[in-house]
């Protein structure tokens, strides 16, 4: 049986270990002299330094974009709630706004219902309005029911805006002041003017100027921008003394022989949320 080790491999292991202590020796020795690493710890440290700067490369650039996304989301996320209080915001900004043109119509309506003292008046919301019929009629949540009849005067907020035209069980249709259709709003009105009271009747609207016309005047008095115009009961359509408007310009016809008077609306028939409705037998 052959010896695990022969005298030759024992001197050569015991040279090389010998060899070893020295460099270590050594090179303590001069790095206590010198302040710098053993060569030996230096190679150590430069094959430990490689290794981790070729594992830690990737490993930095997939946290790098994982904290990109990360924050990328993070963004997204912010930004959609952002968006969606802005939306809020908004929506509530507008029911607000709604809110305080409703609140000061019916203020208005307050102070014409108290001019009033005549006639009994229902106070009804506007449930439709068709844009194809938006300056000749809408409906209203009253009707029958609440003792609505066919010809009663409906009021917006500070004056006149036209007639019951058809009135069912809950729900009643008005025609406005502005119908322009043949013989709808034909009814008759009075300037209240310095020099006295001046008759006609409306005959026109004006859809891009957004003025009533007055015509049929027999009178002669003078006529000014800002006279008062409201009902004069003439005809049986409408009770007297219901305010139309206030008198915006006057001119001639076409022909220059009679004058045509242009009346400003006193309630904006563009924006009817709220109405009165004058209870009269008049016009039924």
């Amino acid at each position: 049986m052959r010896k695990l080790f022969s005298s030759k491999t024992v001197v050569i292991l015991m040279v090389g270990f010998l060899v070893i202590v020295g460099l270590i020796t050594g090179s303590n020795w001069w790095a206590n002299k010198t302040n710098t690493p053993p060569l030996f710890q230096r190679m150590v440290n430069d094959i430990t330094g490689g290794v981790s700067r070729v594992i830690s490369a990737p490993t930095n650039a997939i946290g790098t974009r994982a904290n990109s996304l990360s924050n990328l989301l993070s963004t997204f996320d912010e930004n959609k709630k952002l968006k969606s209080k802005l939306d809020g915001y908004a929506q509530t900004q507008v029911r607000l706004q709604t809110l305080e043109d409703e609140n000061k119509s019916l203020k208005k309506q307050l102070d014409l219902k108290a001019s009033l003292t005549d006639y009994d008046t229902v106070s009804a919301v506007t449930i439709a309005r068709s844009p194809t019929t938006w300056q000749s009629q809408l409906v209203i949540n009253k009707g029958a029911k609440s003792g609505i009849k066919k010809g009663m005067p409906v009021l917006g907020d500070s004056g006149l805006i036209g007639r019951i035209s058809e009135v069912n069980t809950v729900n009643s249709k008005v025609t406005l002041v502005s119908d322009s259709s043949e013989d709808t709003n034909r009814f008759a009105i009075t300037v209240k003017g310095s020099q006295g009271d001046v008759n006609g009747i409306i005959t026109d609207y004006d859809v891009n100027q957004k003025l009533l016309v007055m015509g049929q005047i027999t009178e002669t008095q003078a006529i000014n921008p800002g006279d008062k115009v409201v009902t004069s009961g003439l005809g049986g359509m409408m009770p007297e003394g219901i305010l139309v408007g206030k008198v915006a310009k006057v001119t001639t016809d076409d022909y220059g022989l009679s004058r045509k008077i242009y009346i400003q609306p006193s309630s904006d028939l563009s924006r009817l949320s709220t109405v009165l409705v004058a209870k009269t037998e008049v016009g039924s």
